[in-house]
């Protein structure tokens, strides 16, 4: 049996690793594919993608295998799960060795940062939101996690959305330039030596790809 392929048109909360898990295919399986070759080279990085980018999904065969009967026979499906990686921050400094509580579509995973302030968990990839409470008592923080809705940072809405995940305060994750972006800029650039000018220049790009990790 075949199923066919088709243009998938991203939206908002996808990647390739959900796109794979929901069409039954290999994450790169997609990404590697020759039709794909244009928006790899684009988006480079197969977790953040933009509404409307088209993702061609391949046919789907499916692999018939003949086993005995009355026995006991194991399978293994691979592609999942995702992995979630996260940084916690309080003012510039990691939340370290702190315990966590992830809800992530109703699976609790209890843990402790590490020393960087690191989470690292497995997920199913098409996972789209969660909660996560760090620490306790006057050190304890709650996060509502939006999991792939972080768009290009060539994209203005990508540059917001990773400015306002640093603590410095956006505004609305959209393609206007606004007095809120201006100062949220000003502040990234004056907290990382970086000439004060309130604009997305390259430089300031580049600064917040390596701080934020992509």
């Amino acid at each position: 049996m075949i199923l066919m392929a088709i243009n998938y048109e991203v939206k908002q909360g996808d990647c390739i690793s959900s796109i794979a898990f929901e069409h039954g295919l290999l994450p790169n399986i997609i990404w590697d594919h020759a039709n794909n070759a244009e928006l790899k080279s684009k988006r480079k990085n197969p977790n953040i993608l933009l509404p409307g980018d088209v993702v061609f999904v391949p046919d789907k065969r499916l692999k018939e295998v003949s086993e005995p009967t009355n026995q006991v026979h194991k399978f293994k499906f691979q592609g999942a799960p995702a992995k979630l990686n996260l940084k916690l921050l309080d003012d510039g400094e990691p939340i370290s060795n702190e315990p966590f509580v992830l809800d992530i579509n109703g699976k609790i995973t209890e843990g402790t940062t590490d020393h960087e302030g690191r989470i690292r968990v497995s997920i199913v990839p098409n996972a789209e939101s969660g909660e996560l409470i760090v620490g306790t008592g006057k050190n304890r923080y709650e996060y509502s996690l939006d999991l792939g809705w972080l768009d290009p940072i060539e994209q203005v809405s990508g540059v917001k959305k990773r400015l306002h995940n640093l603590g410095y305060e956006a505004g609305i994750f959209d393609e206007r330039i606004t007095n809120e972006l201006t100062d949220a800029l000003t502040a990234f650039e004056f907290d990382h030596s970086l000439e004060q000018t309130g604009q997305i220049t390259e430089k300031n790009r580049a600064k917040l790809k390596e701080v934020y990790g992509c």
